[in-house]
């Protein structure tokens, strides 16, 4: 399986595959009127148990969902019932939106069987298809974290990125932010983007829930000025919906697109962090 994601058809053939684990990583944006917890409770994909995505960030951070300790990590994977064994599919209840986040969590950590629901909890319920309530309690697995920094970008390495002007930045948050047109979600954040960043918002590569095709995609990634050829970085508010970037350039064939984990919660606090408010070129 090439494509990093699979169809609610596969996922409904699969269910009952000993092997699979699915992982429901419904995430909000702050503000928004929805109880993630809650709403897995009332509903999920039978067999699905809840990746908190902010319960397993890094609790010392100051910034919102960072990366957690692996070790940390990995007993928590164990107690969702991840072995190394396992494949997982992530969903969310808003199609292919946080979804992502907890796919390059995984991979971060060195889990390479991981794909997202295209469409995710919607296109499920949509066609009918069961759901259970409640919340589950599943046998521990023996998951073991072994972390890619290859997937990982911090601030110092994003100074560089910025001075050498390479590789390229993609910005997944919406044109009035990226163009300082509209506040952050976040109290405390400059408005703007990083210098030489391309603004490609993550709304543009799904439709109605699900994600373009991989041709569609070149096509939008193009239409930005991107080479999806040359190496690039995913960016955003708060590291969740940049990995809508990575997966859909993962989607294109190149799988190993890094994220900047502190992303605009980290860069737009810094009073020294170079900032611009006019699109790049």
């Amino acid at each position: 399986m090439t494509d990093p994601l699979v169809t609610t058809q596969w996922l409904a053939d699969h269910l009952a595959d000993a092997d699979l684990r699915v992982f429901d990583a419904s995430w909000f944006m702050p503000g928004t009127p929805r109880d993630a917890k809650a709403e897995f409770v009332a509903g999920h994909i039978p067999g699905a148990v809840r990746f908190d995505i902010d319960a397993l960030s890094d609790q010392t951070s100051s910034l919102p969902h960072m990366l957690p300790d692996p070790a940390e990590f990995a007993v928590a994977m164990r107690r969702l019932g991840l072995s190394k064994e396992s494949v997982v599919v992530v969903y969310d209840s808003e199609g292919v939106f946080s979804a992502p986040r907890a796919w390059w969590m995984l991979r971060a950590f060195g889990h390479a069987a991981v794909f997202v629901l295209d469409g995710g909890l919607p296109k499920w319920v949509a066609e009918g298809r069961a759901v259970e309530q409640g919340w589950p309690t599943p046998e521990h697995g023996d998951f073991k974290a072994y972390p890619r920094p290859d997937l990982v970008r911090d601030l110092a390495a994003m100074r560089a990125v910025v001075a050498a002007k390479s590789p390229t930045i993609l910005d997944a948050r919406p044109a009035a932010r990226f163009h300082g047109q509209a506040p952050e979600p976040r109290p405390g954040l400059r408005s703007g983007h990083m210098p030489g960043a391309v603004n490609a918002p993550w709304s543009l590569l799904v439709d109605r829930g699900a994600m373009h095709g991989a041709d569609r995609l070149a096509a939008l990634f193009a239409g930005l000025g991107v080479d999806v050829a040359k190496p690039a970085i995913a960016t955003c508010g708060s590291g969740v919906s940049a990995c809508v970037i990575a997966l859909a350039l993962a989607r294109v064939g190149h799988p190993d697109t890094p994220v900047y984990d502190g992303s605009w919660a980290e860069w737009g606090a810094l009073a020294d962090a170079p900032v611009a408010a006019e699109a790049a070129g």
